[in-house]
């Protein structure tokens, strides 16, 4: 193979490989490369792209970036704004390729000096702008609020621009009239960003209260903020006054977080506090409640009483005397519960034991009664990450339940202590063929399993799994909200959040973590019972749970296989256990 010959193989391979099928020398070198061919070849580069849309457009604008760091003539500034008005020739790739020329450009002159390309780039973005304006070019109005703002065009640009207008009767005394009655139709086009923006950057300060509450009228809360921030502190605090109005205290609280506003609304900024808080701790995640507490007493306070609300009382306690509130606990404890936190307790499923397996014989004593099983529940809890970005901990323990036994496994000790039989063990559960195991939405434990303990078996593959969501197809409300259409009462979630890896856990703990598989059982056989329909609206719409059955899922690929119930059949129908 000669030269020439290995040269193309080589940028067939690359086209393959890489998002662009055209020579980067011409990005890279573009001393004799007009705006025009430059454009063609990012629209080739993207149509011949073998790459995702998103992922092409990132590899060219590193392209555009480098581009710009070598030189172009004139000047890159002023480059950029020769494409932005050959663009629209290129018709439906323009509006893309201007948001990725002008973020480029963005970028670029955060770090960039030329004050003769960026003067004539000023004037250019002022000429392009009127030309725009006068129906010259055609290009989308947020394109040209970008280029003002990046290269700081100023109403002296303006002002020259007007001057060299060809267009009869098209003349303004002043370069800020036009900018008004421009930026007046744009309000008038409920286009309040682009209005915003504009009297930021040309520093007109003519619209007053007015101006803020037509965008809040007109629910463009951004623009209201952006505005309310250029015109200073009594424009933020009319704004956050307007929002206590309509009742839009989230929204209050983030301007006056963002803006420092805490000392002028007190008691508005608490309010949204405890709202925040009462938010968490509904989710389960009272250790970021606690923190962002920040060590307010009446938030404490207030966390406390969420906490006895929830009837999570050893919540309470570790509050009370972390913080020393013990005497907060008798003056706010509530006689009745509210009934909104009527829960499903463990005793009302008439469970007989919670048996806590942490060394190899509870473990294979364990297996061998699940093995004797029909069907059975599957949950795992894990330790909760709040650091953004950071890797999960390890699934703490698995609950297999019956629907009188609840096992409670504690896989960080076992695995510690006897990997090998641990593995043995938990593989003749989940790989049986001839246990059903009952989940919710189980994929996510199956792949946070699969992660914790990679170097076994046993999480690897699951056999004849019924995802209990899928069954029922509950749009929202979760786990608990499916138990209280069901079985008439929630479940607690409070716990859901808790330290996992702590031991001994709580009675509580084990309660919750049982529950939570039993509770599956239970469903389980309202479904085999097929004495509801599905959806209490329409009657004839009868539980088709067979159908969902998946008798096998690979935890590598994540995929779910279900099958009906005549192919799970073998050749001997003896096999086969009766689920119902």
């Amino acid at each position: 193979m000669d030269f020439e010959d290995r040269v193309v193989a080589q940028d067939a391979a690359n086209q393959d490989e890489q998002p662009w099928a055209l020579s980067l020398h011409s990005f890279s070198d573009l001393s004799c490369v007009s705006p025009v061919v430059f454009l063609y070849l990012l629209k080739e580069s993207y149509i011949y792209g073998k790459s995702k849309a998103t992922k092409k457009f990132r590899a060219l604008q590193q392209q555009v970036n480098l581009a710009l760091k070598n030189a172009p003539k004139p000047g890159p500034a002023v480059f950029v704004l020769h494409c932005l008005y050959v663009l629209p020739v290129f018709e439906s790739y323009a509006e893309g390729f201007s948001h990725l020329i002008v973020l480029s450009l963005r970028k670029f002159l955060k770090s960039y000096t030329n004050s003769a390309d960026l003067l004539e780039a000023q004037d250019l973005a002022a000429q392009l702008f009127l030309d725009v304006y006068q129906g010259f070019v055609n290009h989308d109005e947020r394109i040209l609020v970008k280029i003002i703002e990046a290269l700081d065009v100023k109403l002296v640009n303006i002002e020259k621009a007007l001057r060299r207008s060809v267009v009869k009767n098209f003349s303004y005394d002043k370069a800020e009239t036009f900018m008004e009655q421009y930026i007046h139709r744009r309000i008038d086009a409920q286009s309040y960003m682009t209005a915003v923006s504009l009297l930021e950057q040309f520093d007109i300060r003519h619209a007053g209260d007015s101006f803020l509450l037509k965008m809040l009228e007109d629910k463009d809360l951004r623009a209201a903020e952006k505005w309310a921030s250029y015109m200073g502190k009594s424009m933020l605090c009319l704004l956050v006054q307007e929002h206590v109005k309509m009742n839009m205290l989230e929204s209050a609280y983030g301007i006056i977080k963002r803006n420092n506003l805490q000392e002028d609304f007190p008691d508005v900024y608490h309010k949204c506090k405890e709202s925040k808080l009462k938010t968490l701790a509904e989710k389960g995640c009272w250790d970021v409640a606690e923190h962002r507490a920040k060590n307010d007493r009446q938030l404490l306070e207030y966390l406390v009483y969420l906490a006895m609300e929830a009837g999570y009382s050893e919540k309470v306690d570790e509050l009370c005397e972390r913080y020393m509130l013990e005497g907060f606990v008798k003056a706010k404890e509530p006689d009745v519960l509210p009934l909104q936190s009527r829960y499903l307790h463990l005793h009302e499923l008439f469970i007989d034991d919670i048996i806590w397996v942490d060394d190899t014989d509870s473990l294979q004593k364990a297996t061998s009664y699940i093995e004797g099983c029909k069907v059975v529940g599957v949950d795992c809890e894990w330790k909760p990450n709040y650091v953004k970005g950071s890797k999960a901990n390890k699934v703490s323990i698995m609950q297999i339940a019956s629907e009188k036994i609840a096992f409670i496994v504690d896989l960080i000790k076992l695995y510690d202590d006897a990997p090998e039989i641990m593995n043995s063990c938990l593989s003749r559960i989940l790989h049986s063929p001839r246990v059903l195991k009952l989940g919710y939405n189980f994929q996510c434990d199956m792949h946070q399993l699969a992660q914790s303990y990679q170097n076994l078996d046993c999480f690897k593959r699951f056999e004849m799994l019924l995802d209990i969501q899928k069954v029922f197809k509950e749009p929202c409300g979760g786990l608990s909200g499916l138990v209280k259409k069901i079985l008439g009462a929630g479940l607690n979630k409070t716990r859901r959040n808790s330290n996992w890896e702590q031991r001994p856990l709580t009675q509580q703990q084990l309660e919750y973590a049982a529950l939570d598989a039993v509770v599956l059982v239970h469903l389980f056989h309202h479904i085999g019972s097929h004495s509801q329909p599905l959806d209490v609206h329409d009657k004839t719409a009868k539980m088709e749970w067979k159908s969902h059955i998946a008798s096998h899922i690979s935890n590598t690929k994540m995929l779910r296989k279900d099958e009906s119930r005549s192919d799970l059949k073998s050749e001997d129908e003896d096999e086969q256990p009766d689920f119902s």
